[in-house]
């Protein structure tokens, strides 16, 4: 297994747990203010829709650790929407009242995409070994 991959599959597990312990502490809760949604760890405000979000880049990144190519393009590709992310963070911090992205996950979204984008970056897919494209 590639760094590439392990990269990927640890991703994943983290996302899935974030899930999991964000449905364990906001439930089935909507409230998207970044005062009174709930606090993942007491400073990261989840909701269900965030929930759902992490658990769906959660099982991408499991099902991109199966090969480099996928494991690459889900690091370059999910790299490219926590940074997107990060930025509308500051911008709209609950996105349009749904989602509470900004606060302290303005940090940790810009922390996620630096990293896996440039593991994504760094992966050269001519040093693959044969049948890595599978």
């Amino acid at each position: 297994m590639r760094f590439v991959q392990k990269v990927a599959l640890l991703f994943g597990l983290a996302f899935i747990a974030a899930a999991i312990a964000g449905f364990a502490v906001g439930g089935m809760s909507m409230d998207a203010s970044m005062s009174t949604a709930a606090k993942l760890g007491g400073f990261f405000p989840v909701n269900v829709l965030h929930n759902g979000v992490h658990l769906i880049f959660g099982i991408w990144g499991l099902l991109g650790a199966r090969s480099v190519v996928a494991a690459r393009r889900y690091c370059l590709l999910s790299g490219a929407a926590y940074l997107v992310l990060a930025g509308l963070g500051f911008v709209i911090p609950d996105v349009f009242g749904l989602i509470p992205i900004g606060g302290n996950d303005i940090a940790l979204h810009g922390a996620f995409g630096v990293i896996l984008t440039a593991v994504g970056a760094a992966t050269s897919m001519e040093e693959a070994p044969a049948g890595a494209e599978a």
